[in-house]
């Protein structure tokens, strides 16, 4: 069923503090009340996000600042109120609120996928209501590949976040027709800090030549680590500590220091940006620099070549008193099949990049987005131990 833009009109000129909260989850004891006695946080839209401490982390973005992102993204995609929606994603994550404010600023329509996600009924659906545009996560564009399902002639862009796309999926996707773009965001700027421009979809995926959307202003440092300004930043984070919610602001003129390391240049006016990974994507084995990112892209292609869905196995770095690291591949697949990729894996490259052990799961944990959620396996993992 097709919404219109007027049915949300009330939400983005509202100044009430929002939760997003996922269907059936209880609101956090006491932040709701703690953010409402601050006239800085009480009207803000708070969205849950794992944060590198384990603790209790909620981002406080405000609507303005979520518009600000909306507007930037709808005149890189050349978004406008002709467009159709599918919001494919879950609302209380900022990839589906998103969504909701481009509708709301570029004033178009739009229609939240039917049921559970599914390939089938996603592709059917696109092509009944004339969609154009819609955002996913690379686990989805995989079942769209893995159905062999050929794309609507009305969809115009596929804005892929969460997570970087596997290079060879991505192929695969726009051979089909599906009109994928990379792209590279945070909770914290409301969406999409960078994607491909929509000249990839003539000249080739290419997710190392991302394009830096207009609302931002970013900077690095000796390492490469990225910082973040512009007007669609968070205003901050409500943490709980020793059972007490406590805001921590973000410095608007200092930005938001990530820990994402990245490359940055200029093309004429046009900014671009190339993820390299995050801090602890990078670990010591046997003295050298590995980047996991790179290992398990690796993994992955093996496991499209062998039949098997990327996100079915995944590189863990374990301490090691003699190796600093050593790598461990988790499947979701029998010991059997596990250690067989283990060793196609290890064929060819460098003793510090092979993998050395191999751990089968019934399921790796994962967010609502498809990540690897990384507190929930160590929890795992340490269980399994004997």
């Amino acid at each position: 069923m097709l919404h219109t833009p007027q049915e949300n009109d009330a939400f983005w000129q509202s100044e009430r503090l929002h939760l997003a909260l996922a269907p059936g989850e209880a609101a956090p004891g006491g932040l709701a009340e703690i953010a409402q006695t601050r006239t800085d946080t009480a009207g803000l839209c708070y969205f849950k996000t794992s944060g590198s401490e384990g603790v209790p982390k909620w981002v406080g973005l405000s609507r303005e600042g979520m518009l600000t992102s909306a507007r930037a993204v709808n005149e890189h995609l050349e978004s406008a109120s002709q467009d159709r929606w599918l919001v494919a994603l879950p609302t209380h994550h900022v990839g589906g609120c998103s969504i909701l404010a481009r509708c709301h600023a570029s004033r178009a329509a739009w229609s939240f996928l039917e049921g559970k996600w599914d390939a089938v009924r996603f592709a059917d659906q696109c092509a009944a209501e004339g969609i154009a545009l819609v955002s996913l996560v690379p686990t989805q564009v995989y079942d769209l590949v893995a159905s062999r399902l050929p794309a609507p002639d009305t969809l115009r862009a596929i804005v892929v976040g969460g997570g970087g796309m596997n290079r060879e999926v991505a192929l695969r996707a726009l051979e089909l027709g599906w009109p994928v773009l990379q792209s590279f965001g945070m909770t914290e700027t409301a969406s999409q800090i960078a994607t491909e421009p929509l000249e990839h979809l003539r000249a080739g995926f290419d997710p190392d030549s991302l394009e830096v959307l207009s609302c931002w202003q970013l900077g690095t440092d000796e390492t490469d680590r990225l910082t973040v300004r512009g007007s669609a930043l968070a205003k901050g984070y409500m943490v709980l500590r020793e059972g007490a919610w406590q805001w921590e602001p973000i410095d608007a003129e200092a930005g938001l220091a990530t820990r994402d390391r990245v490359q940055i240049w200029h093309h004429g006016a046009r900014q671009f940006l190339r993820f390299l990974g995050r801090e602890a994507s990078f670990v010591k084995v046997l003295g050298e620099l590995v980047s996991l990112p790179e290992l398990q892209a690796r993994l992955e292609k093996i496991c499209l070549e062998t039949g098997l869905a990327p996100a079915s196995c995944v590189i863990w770095p374990v301490a090691d008193e003699r190796q600093e690291t050593r790598l461990m591949m988790i499947g979701e697949v029998d010991a059997r099949r596990l250690e067989e990729l283990r060793v196609q894996f290890n064929e060819g490259v460098p003793g510090y990049r092979r993998l050395s052990e191999v751990r089968g799961v019934a399921a790796i944990p994962r967010t609502g987005l498809g990540k690897v959620d990384r507190v929930r396996l160590e929890v795992l993992l340490r269980q399994d131990c004997p």
